[in-house]
């Protein structure tokens, strides 16, 4: 093992502490501008979004099966279904498509 890897790791742990330190200690106060409020509202929700949806349409055999799940999921959520609804007929869309394509 090289001795470079303990200054990655290192360096790695501080920027991970300074990530999650610094916001506690330097804004002590409630944020009052929308701007930034809304801006952190919605931080998760983006995060969620861009970690699901490449894997949404790459993990199936199935281009047009990955679409049609999205598709689906994105309907019964816009009706207001609940999570385990939209999840499970996904991936009935999914299990179906596959079984008749390939």
């Amino acid at each position: 093992m090289k001795p470079d890897i303990y200054i990655y790791i290192f360096v790695m742990a501080a920027v991970t502490y300074l990530i999650r330190m610094l916001p506690l200690t330097l804004i002590r106060k409630e944020i009052k501008n929308t701007t930034i409020r809304s801006f952190l509202y919605y931080v998760p929700y983006v995060t969620l979004a861009v970690m699901t949806f490449p894997a949404i349409l790459s993990e199936t055999g199935s281009l047009w099966s990955a679409w049609a799940a999205l598709l689906t999921g994105a309907g019964l959520a816009w009706k207001g279904k609940s999570l385990l609804q939209v999840a499970v007929t996904s991936c009935l869309v999914v299990f179906l498509l596959e079984l008749f394509l390939v």
